[in-house]
């Protein structure tokens, strides 16, 4: 019994000492300085400042998909998209500006303004993928095939918060938090028809709730030809991310469970019903706050430490989205906010439909920032890249590339970013693997299965999976590394 205690209560004796000692341990290391309990002098102004630091940091963070979105609205405007009256259509490609868009499939994107009355989103039969997102990109309902209607086509209604009247019968109805809605459609260029596919984008219809006995539709407005910048890019790295986001916390209704992060923001001079006016000191920590929050999201971007973001075990390859089967990165501990960092700072919009990792899913996203040996892919090398064939994807595939500081498609005078399987891919043999090329120059040969890149900037890429199968997920197929090439 003694050689049980003894071990028993010296262990106890060691936590109690540590457990009296760790504060003196605490306050040597401490920065500020205190005197009989009280703060120094010289340490009140420091202690201030880091705590309004701190506080700005982690709101800058949570609530950098709110400023995200409104550079989506605010990129519309610009384009003459007003909000309820119009709506863009694009086969998108490098002159349009927005964290990871892609050229696979064509975009229709418009801002709702739900305040006054629902609106409708009118769908006809088709390969039509759609959502909508509220202002702080939280999901609100899917279209099309990941959808209710499962791409049988059908009318969708969006109410907003303060909407008190019924439902109408023969609507799939979503409530927004929000006034503001990112709606947001993607046609699939079904056997590589990319006209077809914005036609379709013409076809859908979107008027207000009232008007249902004899819709006026919103106009379309091919915007393929427009350049367009739909990024906070901008903003989030000065002054113009708070006052941009002072004026959304004005102009929208609180979400109650953001409650504690509105709280936050009061504390750095962000308050409904308030005019924001920092004074110098607070300007600067702000400034400070949104370029350190902004780049410590890069690094949950394209340097994360978590080792389930690994598609395969021997590979670079990474999930974009860490938590599967989710809209809002929520798990059994709570919000995953490394998962969200991450996503927000190269994406936009969620869904539980782009997170499944699943056989039927409608589509994967891979995330490629490194070369096989470790190293980040350089604009002013040249890479090649193996994909085995075939691919396990009912629909299509593609690869393309981004531009590291803009998260947008690398522009050059090439004007292009992808290589897709419905387009320059579509003649590759069922077997074997294809070589991709990336880099400054092409390659001798390969000219049709290059993308160019720029010397002196980085890029990522991501792999596309569209309708993926089985050997998708269950390791039998994954593609290479991405390899130096002289």
């Amino acid at each position: 019994m003694r050689s049980i205690c003894r071990p028993l209560l010296l262990t106890g004796a060691i936590l109690w000492l540590g457990a009296i000692q760790a504060p003196a341990i605490a306050a040597e290391a401490s920065p500020y300085k205190f005197s009989k309990g009280y703060p120094a002098a010289e340490a009140i102004t420091k202690a201030r400042d880091d705590a309004d630091l701190q506080r700005a940091i982690t709101a800058y963070r949570f609530w950098y998909p709110t400023v995200s979105v409104e550079g989506i609205f605010n990129g519309n405007r610009q384009a003459g998209l007003k909000d309820n009256e119009a709506v863009g259509a694009a086969a998108a490609g490098p002159r349009q500006v927005g964290f990871t868009l892609n050229s696979d499939t064509p975009y229709g994107s418009a801002t709702l303004d739900v305040a006054k009355e629902p609106m409708v989103i009118e769908l006809p039969p088709g390969g039509y993928i759609g959502l909508a997102n509220d202002h702080n990109q939280s999901w609100i309902l899917d279209m099309g095939i990941p959808g209710p209607d499962g791409g049988k086509g059908g009318k969708h209604l969006i109410a907003g918060p303060d909407y008190k009247g019924a439902i109408p019968d023969g609507y799939f109805a979503g409530h927004s938090a929000t006034n503001k809605v990112l709606m947001a459609v993607r046609a699939l260029p079904v056997g590589g028809d990319q006209q077809k596919a914005l036609d379709a984008l013409h076809a859908i219809k979107i008027y207000p709730l009232s008007t249902a006995a004899d819709p006026k539709p919103m106009k379309i407005v091919d915007t393929t030809n427009t350049d367009m910048d739909s990024t906070s890019l901008a903003w989030e790295d000065n002054i113009k991310f708070w006052e941009v986001l002072d004026r959304v916390i004005q102009e929208e209704p609180q979400v109650a469970k953001f409650e504690p992060m509105y709280g936050l923001l009061a504390t750095v001079g962000i308050e409904k019903g308030k005019t924001f006016k920092p004074d110098a000191r607070m300007k600067a920590i702000l400034e400070r706050a949104a370029r350190q929050g902004r780049d410590q999201m890069l690094v949950s971007a394209f340097d994360s430490n978590r080792p389930d973001r690994f598609a395969w075990p021997d590979r670079k390859w990474e999930w974009v989205g860490l938590v599967p089967d989710t809209a809002q990165f929520e798990t059994t501990a709570g919000i995953d906010l490394e998962a969200r960092d991450r996503w927000f700072a190269q994406a936009i919009v969620t869904s539980p439909a782009m997170f499944r990792r699943s056989a039927g899913a409608g589509s994967l996203y891979w995330l490629g920032v490194r070369d096989r040996k470790g190293a980040y892919l350089d604009g002013g090398k040249t890479y090649k890249l193996s994909i085995p064939q075939p691919v396990p994807a009912k629909l299509f595939w593609s690869v393309t590339a981004y531009d590291a500081q803009t998260r947008s498609e690398v522009q050059t005078d090439q004007n292009k970013a992808a290589l897709r399987s419905l387009f320059e891919l579509k003649d590759v043999k069922p077997s074997g693997s294809v070589d991709l090329y990336f880099g400054p120059k092409a390659p001798k040969n390969s000219e049709g299965r290059w993308i160019k890149t720029v010397p002196g900037r980085g890029w990522f890429a991501y792999i596309r999976i569209y309708g993926p199968d089985g050997p998708a997920f269950e390791g039998s197929w994954k593609p290479a590394d991405f390899e130096q090439v002289k």
